[in-house]
């Protein structure tokens, strides 16, 4: 049952239309995340936070610690320990000494690793944009507008400036 089953049994009007797009909103993330899933699961025999894991990787080619890996993901130590393990016995990434930190280590993709990530990222590319192919590019943009003006709405309603005396 999707997100927008909540609202089953109920006249949509008893609801805020804000409420409706939220859960709109939630309801297709699902699926799309449900189909990327699916996705990496057939193709690569590979899970989303594995990929998560690589793309962070990715995007810092001198590696990261484990402490900055879970700060990035928002997940545990344990987490990030424990998917590290795997990619290494595949492979995959490399556990590198840190010369200043004898008990630190930085996590970085090996040639094999970022071989694998190039051809899930393109896959993944590829998934999220036919997910959206029923929008046109203009529909597309606009969405992407429009979701900006929501970020930066609540950006400013949660980090308000502090109070002045």
């Amino acid at each position: 049952m999707d997100k927008e089953a909540r609202l089953h049994g109920t006249t949509m009007a008893e609801h805020p239309q804000a409420l409706r797009l939220w859960l709109r909103m939630l309801t297709c993330t699902q699926l799309v995340e449900t189909q990327v899933r699916a996705g990496l699961r057939e193709s690569f025999a590979s899970t989303l936070p594995r990929f998560d894991l690589l793309a962070q990787l990715e995007r810092v080619p001198e590696g990261m610690k484990m402490k900055e890996l879970s700060r990035c993901m928002m997940v545990t130590g344990g987490n990030i320990t424990g998917i590290t393990d795997q990619l290494v016995t595949e492979g995959l990434v490399q556990r590198v000494a840190v010369p200043d930190d004898r008990r630190a280590f930085r996590i970085k993709l090996t040639a094999k690793g970022r071989k694998q990530f190039g051809a899930m990222a393109r896959a993944h590319e590829d998934w999220i944009v036919q997910a959206f192919g029923s929008l046109s590019d203009k529909e597309v943009s606009t969405l992407h507008r429009l979701l900006g003006k929501v970020k930066e709405h609540s950006h400013n309603t949660n980090n308000p400036p502090p109070d002045t005396l």
